[in-house]
């Protein structure tokens, strides 16, 4: 392998490094890499996530991704009907808002909860 000027002068910097000890008592020195699954990312855009991550950027499907999942953990232990209702309202909109941001095929949105709901309240009428 030939290496530019450059290059050697970055190899002997990192061998120089070494030889002082800087390199020892990193954080996370002696344990497994967590290398990130960024297969579902396109290519052309994993450098960029990676750069807007590292500075403290979530996307906003991710941002909602959670806001959905606080929402459902709330309703969860929820007793108050009406309270329940605006929370349930609050929550298929920011599933429908994620559906539209992704812009998939239906098949892979996130259901919202309409249906359980109308169905139990239409079973219990006489």
């Amino acid at each position: 392998m030939i290496l530019t000027g450059f290059e050697k002068i970055v190899e002997e910097r990192i061998l120089q490094a070494q030889r002082r000890g800087e390199f020892d008592n990193l954080p996370g020195s002696g344990l497994p890499l967590e290398l990130e699954d960024d297969r579902h990312i396109p290519e052309d855009l994993r450098l960029s996530y990676k750069i807007l991550k590292n500075a403290g950027y979530i996307p906003p499907e991710i941002e909602l991704k959670k806001e959905i999942f606080q929402t459902q953990d709330l309703l969860t232990d929820m007793e108050d009907t009406s309270r329940k209702y605006r929370l349930l309202s609050r929550l298929n909109y920011l599933i429908l808002k994620l559906n539209c941001l992704r812009k998939s095929p239906v098949t892979m949105e996130m259901p919202q909860h309409y249906a359980a709901i109308l169905t139990r309240r239409m079973d219990s009428k006489p």
